[in-house]
């Protein structure tokens, strides 16, 4: 399977093919992802009960004018902190089944432009790679030229920094104290 014709006219050619498509991927998978998590009613609820508790908590820290004892105020801290992160799991554990349809199209997609570009060099990186990064950048590549970039290395930046913007610029990124807690959060040095 060739390029399309009219960007296998340009010097790039190869090189806009995979950003586009790593865009229209990105597009689609976050529709897939609205359909099946961002319009539903139980995931904005989540996310406003995360939003709220992580502005209480973040007042809490901040809030040094109250006169109430040590004790009492870390038992709220506590309780505010406790509910994010069930929230946060709860939020993480409802976005895990659209990452399984978002899993597979991208799967498809990056076994499509495998067999696009197998041993072909689509970019040139503009400096010579540590040996971690040479050995991802010139997957399935002839040749010992460091600067060679291979598809694989390039779709994997591209889908990382477009998706994230577009879920920025959709509106679509997780809250503030969803980020800290996660599907696997770090263990509380309190009760260790």
């Amino acid at each position: 399977m060739a390029t399309p014709q009219f960007l296998s006219s340009f010097k790039y050619g190869d090189s806009l093919t995979v950003v586009g498509i790593s865009l229209c991927t990105a597009v689609v998978c976050e529709a897939i992802s609205w359909i099946l998590i961002y319009r539903t009613s139980s995931y904005k609820s989540l996310k406003s009960s995360i939003d709220k508790a992580s502005k209480k908590l973040e007042t809490m820290k901040t809030d040094t004018n109250k006169i109430v004892t040590k004790k009492s105020k870390s038992k709220k801290i506590n309780r505010v902190e406790t509910s994010l992160k069930e929230s946060s799991r709860d939020l993480s554990l409802f976005k895990f089944k659209s990452g399984a349809v978002v899993a597979l199209v991208l799967f498809i997609v990056f076994g499509l432009l495998n067999s696009m570009f197998q041993g072909k060099v689509v970019a040139k990186l503009p400096f010579h790679p540590i040996a971690l990064v040479k050995k991802m950048s010139h997957r399935g590549l002839q040749g010992d030229d460091p600067t060679d970039c291979s598809m694989a290395f390039l779709y994997f930046l591209c889908s990382i920094s477009i998706r994230t913007n577009l879920q920025k610029f959709l509106g679509f990124s997780p809250p503030r104290g969803a980020a800290a807690a996660g599907l696997f959060p770090m263990p509380d040095p309190k009760t260790n």
